[in-house]
């Protein structure tokens, strides 16, 4: 992302993320078949999706 490292959680440190632009502004955090949040970059900040871990519909 514009050559910016984001620092997501610690648990995830070394794990390879996908991100995605979904919106302008705001891309999507996969890891693995998960989409745990997203960054939203206007207010600069990373907020998580209510149970990500959950069954999909």
């Amino acid at each position: 992302m514009h050559r910016k490292r984001i620092n997501i959680s610690t648990v995830l440190a070394g794990q390879k993320l996908g991100v995605k632009e979904v919106d302008d502004g705001i891309w999507l955090v996969s890891f693995k078949q998960y989409d745990p949040g997203y960054i939203d970059l206007e207010q600069q900040a990373l907020h998580t999706i209510n149970n990500p871990f959950g069954a999909r519909l």
